[in-house]
């Protein structure tokens, strides 16, 4: 299992090599199929789609509305294309809630837009940090403010964890090891953007921003994990999907990935100029 999990580990990083060198179509591509099965795990996950029945009605809506709101990502500059895709996905969700009354819940129609903006909306702004000025350096810092973060936590926490942070929660995560998390995401920033950044962005000192927007990302990432964790114990199941050997689905695996890119993105496009 251990073996597994390292060896499927190494292979999402490279994957995420490729997407976040060449970006472009490639990474818009790989984003969209990650949404789109992220997408479905969380449908099963909360109920919007049964267990062993054929996709219904709301299902299909986020889907469609998943391919949709990508494809003004890629091809639209306007941001305001992307309101309407949002705006549209809920009305369509409602009209089929409303066509096929008493089939489907309000809490299923709720639970249907939660998942279409919680997972394929926020891995979106990978991408979208990716097209920033500047982008093809920044975009790194997602995965050092999650992954980065996740494995500073879980050394500091085998090494000196004693105070448990969320017993119910997540009985193994430490204060010790939010902290080392935090503080590793920030120190792993630092260097990539002494070396890295900073000499590719003109006229800007831009470590101490770096630094800044490590810290918040590295904790943003661990809420977002958490909060993953908390929705798999509301619906009493132990992983997301079965995708990706070792890790579980596609929301276990980037869980905190969903929270730190959009905020990466915004921070970005405020404090680093082009």
């Amino acid at each position: 299992m251990f073996w597994t999990r390292v060896l499927s580990g190494v292979i999402l990083v490279i994957l995420a090599l490729v997407a976040f060198i060449f970006g472009g179509p490639i990474l818009a591509a790989s984003l969209l199929l990650i949404s789109l099965v992220a997408y479905l795990e969380l449908a099963k996950a909360t109920g919007i789609q049964e267990k062993g029945k054929p996709w219904n009605g709301l299902v299909l809506t986020g889907l469609m509305g998943v391919i949709a709101y990508y494809t003004t990502v890629y091809f639209a500059k306007e941001s305001f294309l992307q309101y309407m895709v949002l705006l549209g996905v809920l009305l369509l969700l409602l009209f089929v809630y409303v066509a096929r009354f008493p089939k489907f819940r309000s809490e299923q129609v709720f639970a249907a837009f939660f998942a279409f903006v919680y997972a394929p909306v926020m891995f979106s702004f990978m991408y979208q940090t990716r097209v920033l000025p500047y982008g093809q350096y920044i975009v790194w810092l997602i995965l050092i403010c999650s992954w980065g973060c996740d494995t500073c936590a879980y050394a500091v926490g085998m090494l000196i964890g004693k105070h448990k942070i969320f017993p119910v929660l997540s009985p193994k995560k430490s204060l010790e090891g939010c902290i080392g998390g935090v503080v590793g995401a920030m120190l792993i920033g630092w260097i990539y953007s002494h070396f890295v950044v900073n000499p590719a962005v003109e006229g800007q000192t831009v470590d101490l921003i770096i630094v800044l927007i490590c810290g918040l990302g590295a904790v943003c990432s661990q809420v977002g994990d958490l909060a993953a964790s908390a929705i798999k114990r509301n619906h009493d199941i132990k992983d997301y999907g079965k995708l990706i050997p070792g890790h579980g689905g596609i929301m276990d695996r980037f869980d905190s990935v969903i929270v730190t890119a959009p905020l990466i993105y915004f921070m970005a496009a405020l404090f680093i100029k082009g």
